[in-house]
């Protein structure tokens, strides 16, 4: 572990305080100015569609500018796009409030790099570690994001207007630590364009896997994480029980990531990603129980360390499918996958939870649990399946 793993944690952590408070606020806000009530959840949709959209030219930042160069171009996206943020909640703007969180979503993409970017700051035999860790620094996310979105509420006459001029502060606090942290050299251009095309990237069994694991689990988490806030209101509950579970679910998907290296090199990769798939459907287990505030709590803290379990061990898997040479259009294609999850998740959880509740909504995520949970036995029986073959070969 060296200086600049712990930057870049630090990166991370302010990365998901943004991400924690847009989950937080931005359903609220829109629920408050927007034509339908179903449309709550579109600007939080908006924040993951922006990043779906952006990830080719995401990519094509980090070939251009490297690594500090394409994030910090993200983190200047980050300010600006709070400020619009903020202006449209003042001006009580539904449109241009997700027109801000889709151009937000450029940031969203480049930060969803950082991870992958650790496990090029560390020795190949530590790069599970070195994942793992920067994951781990969600957890200044996990208490800064729930606690500045009640902090900052009522800062300005104009609920949550005060949020989004802090987030724009704490683009402004990474972009100063972003500096500091000093990352391999950039691959030339002809280098770059080395390797095998991504379709055939995309073919292998592993990176199947990868990407839909990652896509699916993220999806999972992501629907029963924006439809909180809103459920919990349903249910007369105060927004500060809703920023208390938000705080204990990012916990709950941040502090494994001080082990959970440990156990993908000790297990592996599928082994640590079935057990986030069993806290996944003990998270469903008890949201369907009941719905009062330690109901809430229980559920959200199993799904965040379901979730990094599977998404740590996705990324880990994934990092064999691909060599340097391919890295960007690799990364671009994996990053694409979650975020068109998640814009699909994002709407549906608005829709679901305001029109079917909060039950449907949870019986209806065993679906992606169930094919998360096949696309790991498959892979599993085919690698399983091969060994005897490599044996008997040598």
């Amino acid at each position: 572990m060296n200086r600049n793993l712990w930057l870049l944690a630090i990166c991370q952590g302010l990365f998901l305080t943004n991400n924690v408070t847009f989950i937080a606020i931005n359903g609220l806000v829109g629920l408050g100015i927007a034509p339908h009530g179903w449309m709550a959840t579109l600007p939080v949709m908006g924040y993951v569609v922006g990043g779906a959209l952006t990830t080719g030219l995401v990519a094509r930042t980090q070939q251009r500018f490297g690594r500090r160069g394409s994030f910090q171009i993200g983190l200047a996206v980050a300010l600006l796009s709070a400020l619009l943020c903020c202006y449209a909640a003042v001006t009580k703007n539904f449109w241009l409030l997700c027109f801000a969180t889709v151009v937000a979503g450029y940031y969203n993409a480049n930060a969803g790099l950082y991870r992958f970017a650790a496990a090029e700051l560390a020795a190949p035999a530590w790069r599970e570690k070195a994942v793992s860790v920067v994951m781990a620094g969600g957890l200044i996310g996990a208490v800064a994001g729930p606690n500045l979105a009640s902090a900052t509420r009522e800062a300005f006459a104009v609920p949550f207007a005060g949020a989004y001029v802090a987030l724009a502060v704490v683009a402004l606090l990474s972009m100063a630590v972003m500096c500091f942290i000093e990352f391999p050299p950039t691959l030339t251009r002809k280098q770059a364009m080395g390797g095998r095309p991504l379709r055939e990237i995309m073919r292998q069994p592993v990176f199947i896997v990868a990407a839909a694991s990652g896509a699916l689990g993220y999806g999972v988490m992501n629907l029963l994480m924006a439809s909180t806030p809103i459920a919990m209101q349903i249910c007369s509950l105060p927004f500060s029980d809703a920023a208390l579970v938000l705080e204990w679910h990012v916990i709950g998907m941040f502090a494994p990531g001080f082990f959970t290296g440990h156990l993908i090199r000790r297990f592996g990769a599928l082994p640590v990603m079935g057990a986030g798939l069993l806290l996944n459907l003990g998270c469903i287990a008890v949201a369907l129980s009941g719905v009062e505030l330690h109901h809430f709590i229980v559920a959200l803290c199993l799904l965040g360390v379901g979730w990094n379990f599977l998404f740590t061990g996705s990324t880990t898997l994934s990092l064999t499918a691909y060599t340097a040479e391919e890295r960007d259009r690799a990364q671009g294609a994996l990053n694409f996958c979650v975020f068109a999850t998640l814009a699909v998740t994002s709407f549906a959880s608005g829709v679901l939870v305001t029109t079917q509740g909060w039950r449907l909504l949870n019986l209806g995520s065993l679906v992606p649990v169930v094919l998360t949970g096949a696309a790991l036995v498959w892979l599993a029986r085919r690698q399983r399946a091969l060994r005897p073959a490599a044996g008997s070969a040598g």
